[in-house]
């Protein structure tokens, strides 16, 4: 046997007995030894193996795996730019906390130093976004490497599942020709067993970080609890039981109770409403990243602020952080019962405002879209959620609460990035349908992930793609304003002129535009296989809807203040 064969086969029997059960391979081949062995473990039904040509959109793909079990999961390339392909995926992980295990071949110094083919300083190549690097020895004929090979594997493992934080890790594997196994009567000789411990065991026993004892305490009886990715539902729980009012990033998606405020992030961009209904205590689980009224709430110095989960870049725009930890303990006081009924009452009067008010406007609209997307879907569905607009429609869209609905959504460093790779990935590991609500943009910034082959399997999935022709979330920020409408088209609004139907005709997959309501609600009720489903808006319209929107729900808070209800 030549080391190259044996020592990837050490690697990929130890990823599996350290849990692994999912990996995204990209050909190639300096990491032909590790493809081979991946094959073999997958015939024989210890991983499910998953071939992608593009190492981006595999990279992303492995994280919505990963994102979704909270398992590592191994992401295997070969070198080159294909290492660097995968680094996009590998911030997103570091940010969001995602176990990744990234295996990048590489050639052995000895090439590297003659100005070989398809060689880059793959040492280190993704910096301090990863939790441990390491570049194994070259493998060679001699004893004492297995036990070596299995302990890299479980230290990474470790690394990737993380103690205080799950996140990424770098193997780098340099491989020495041949790459290929041999054939012939010596083909499996070794120098030394190559077994791992008996009954499957790991090679190094690991503690599981599934759960972990550090707890804040909350101290106030008017509290705020908002809520990003991490432990949503948990968090609505604890709101619930405690009589906290709650709002999530992901508006009603995910959420229960009757604390649940889902219209939030209306109320907090209503100064009056703020001023009368300022929390003592903000409990808040994961890092906000989509509305500047959150940000400014927790800047006020008034303010007292607790973080559960949070990542190494603590949200404190003020920084005044009272307690961190890794999750929430009960409250040292009883909640006032009045505070939470103002919360409700003010809701009651902004979602309506807001049902009334879109309802009262054209569709389609992202809001809109959005509304009914969250009503269309069925129980136990997994929505996916893109960047810029979509993110935000979820919100604004104040509907009813849906906790039988699982949320996920690239916020590590919110990019629109890779977005409809961990789509797929994401849904191929969900047990139900699965559905994505996307910008064009992004959609079109990762269209090569729907690129599957036809060995592959294919996650049932409806992609939602509110089209509007360029970047309209600019619209809504300063450079959206009049003052600065100069260049704004070409610079920020970048319409493209896509086709998206043509093109998802040439990757074979489903398409169809939708130009009513009750079109993409009956479009959404058929959850087979991948397709795409087009709604076109005017993007516009979209600075001025939101004005009224806004405005809509200011009078009715402010009613409810002055009669005493909120």
């Amino acid at each position: 046997m030549n080391p190259s064969t044996a020592q990837a086969r050490v690697l990929v029997d130890e990823l599996v007995r350290n849990t692994v059960s999912h990996v995204v391979l990209c050909p190639g081949s300096r990491n032909a030894p590790l493809s081979m062995a991946l094959y073999d473990a997958a015939e024989a039904g210890r991983v499910s193996l998953h071939v992608r040509i593009d190492e981006r959109s595999a990279g992303f793909l492995a994280l919505g795996i990963a994102a979704r079990t909270g398992r590592p999961t191994v992401v295997v390339c070969t070198s080159g730019t294909a290492a660097a392909n995968f680094h996009p995926a590998v911030l997103e992980a570091d940010r969001a906390g995602v176990p990744l295990i990234v295996l990048t071949a590489d050639r052995p110094p000895e090439l590297r130093a003659a100005g070989a083919n398809q060689v880059i300083d793959q040492d280190r190549l993704y910096g301090d976004a990863v939790r441990y690097f390491n570049e194994l020895a070259i493998a060679d004929t001699h004893t004492g490497q297995n036990a070596y090979w299995r302990s890299q594997v479980c230290r990474a493992w470790n690394a990737a599942y993380g103690e205080w934080r799950s996140g990424p890790v770098h193997l780098n594997v340099p491989f020495r020709e041949p790459l290929v196994p041999d054939v012939g009567p010596d083909a499996d000789t070794w120098p030394e067993p190559l077994d791992g411990r008996p009954n499957g065991q790991r090679w190094t026993e690991l503690p599981d970080y599934g759960a972990l004892p550090a707890f804040v305490v909350p101290s106030t009886r008017t509290g705020l609890v908002i809520a990003c990715d991490s432990g949503v539902a948990a968090a609505a729980e604890w709101a619930e039981a405690n009589g906290w009012p709650l709002i999530a990033e992901t508006g009603g998606a995910g959420v229960s109770g009757d604390s649940a405020i889902t219209s939030g992030a209306w109320l907090l961009a209503v100064p009056e409403f703020v001023a009368a209904h300022k929390p003592e205590q903000v409990l808040c689980i994961g890092r906000p990243t989509v509305f500047r009224q959150v940000q400014q709430l927790l800047a006020d110095a008034d303010v007292e602020v607790l973080l559960v989960r949070p990542d190494t870049d603590w949200p404190a725009p003020a920084h005044n952080v009272r307690q961190v930890g890794q999750w929430f303990a009960e409250p040292t006081k009883p909640a006032d019962p009045e505070w939470l009924a103002r919360w409700r009452a003010a809701d009651v009067a902004a979602r309506e405002a807001v049902t009334t008010a879109l309802a009262a406007e054209p569709w389609p609209s992202g809001p809109a879209v959005a509304a009914d997307v969250m009503a269309a879907l069925p129980p136990d569905s997994l929505l996916v959620v893109g960047s810029s607009n979509p993110t935000r429609d979820i919100a604004l869209a104040a509907g009813p609460v849906r906790p039988d609905l699982l949320v996920h959504r690239n916020r590590g460093v919110a990019g629109i990035d890779g977005t409809v790779s961990a789509a797929v990935g994401a849904a191929l590991v969900h047990h139900g349908p699965s559905y994505a609500l996307l910008g064009d943009l992004t959609f079109l910034h990762d269209s090569n992930g729907l690129l599957t082959g036809t060995l592959e399997r294919r996650p049932d999935l409806t992609i939602v793609v509110v089209n509007d022709d360029g970047g309209g979330i600019f619209s809504l920020l300063e450079q959206g304003e009049p003052a600065h409408d100069r260049g704004f088209e070409r610079v920020f609004g970048t319409p493209h002129g896509a086709d998206i139907g043509a093109l998802c005709a040439g990757y074979g997959v489903p398409h169809a535009r939708v130009t009513s309501s009750n079109e993409l609600q009956a479009a959404l009720g058929q959850p087979e296989g991948l397709r795409v489903v087009e709604v076109a808006i005017e993007r516009d319209a979209r600075r001025d809807l939101h004005g009224r929107l806004r405005a809509a729900v200011s009078r009715a808070v402010r009613d409810g203040c002055a009669r005493g209800d909120a």
